[in-house]
């Protein structure tokens, strides 16, 4: 009881609410740093995926490089990136960037892929050109699932993101860091408690967006958020 008491003074303390080292600045910069790379690796894995998707070619290769690159510890990939660029914001980037691309590429990749070859055949029928196909009729089809990816990727990144604060960045890992460092239980309960609190935020809020654009038909179907292994001759090639 004396243990959650000091947690409770811990976050009824107004010096903890102000300044740089604040909880409201440390949330944000744990956001942006994670917002960030997630932005990132849809801008890298979403047309990669997509266009895979629609070809019907190297979605085997592009899903199981991506599901080695979901193996590597982002520890491991961490300590790699800071011999490489030095202490700062970028190997906790590099690091959260790559824990992110797997899953967004993968469904991605299913999403256009379950797309209905009666509805493929439809548009091309209307004389639809291979982009207008992708861009009209099987990205807003693949959407629900795409976003189940973007969901998982962006509560794996909020929990990783802690780790920024090992290479001298900044983020709610600060409070885990120093609570670890100076054997301050209650802080580095709090920084946990925070981070944990904000992923499911992060869960709740892209959880909603995702059933906002799943079609009212579909929505009582569960939507995975890392597809199967992909066969190795898919479907319509």
């Amino acid at each position: 009881m004396n243990f959650l008491a000091d947690v409770v003074g811990w976050f009824t303390t107004g010096a903890h609410w102000t300044g740089d080292g604040g909880v409201p600045n440390r949330v944000w910069e744990h956001v942006w740093i994670s917002g960030v790379s997630v932005f990132i690796a849809l801008a890298v894995a979403l047309p990669l995926g997509l266009a895979l998707g629609h070809l019907g070619r190297g979605g085997f290769l592009a899903v199981n490089v991506s599901n080695i690159g979901r193996a590597i510890p982002s520890f491991g990939l961490l300590v790699l990136s800071v011999q490489a660029f030095g202490i700062g914001s970028t190997p906790a980037y590099v690091a959260l960037v790559a824990l992110a691309i797997p899953p967004i590429v993968t469904n991605s990749y299913v999403g256009v892929r379950e797309v209905d070859p009666e509805v493929r055949e439809a548009a091309r029928g209307m004389g639809m050109s291979g982009s207008q196909m992708l861009l009209r009729v099987e990205t807003p089809l693949a959407l629900p699932l795409v976003m189940a990816g973007v969901r998982t990727a962006a509560v794996q990144v909020v929990a990783t993101a802690t780790l920024a604060a090992l290479v001298g960045s900044g983020g709610l890992g600060r409070y885990i860091v120093f609570g670890l460092a100076t054997q301050d239980r209650v802080e580095t309960f709090a920084g946990g408690l925070l981070v944990a609190l904000l992923a499911v935020l992060t869960e709740v809020v892209l959880g909603a967006v995702e059933r906002r654009v799943t079609p009212p038909g579909r929505r009582e179907l569960p939507l995975v958020a890392v597809a199967p292994p992909i066969p190795t001759a898919a479907p319509g090639v």
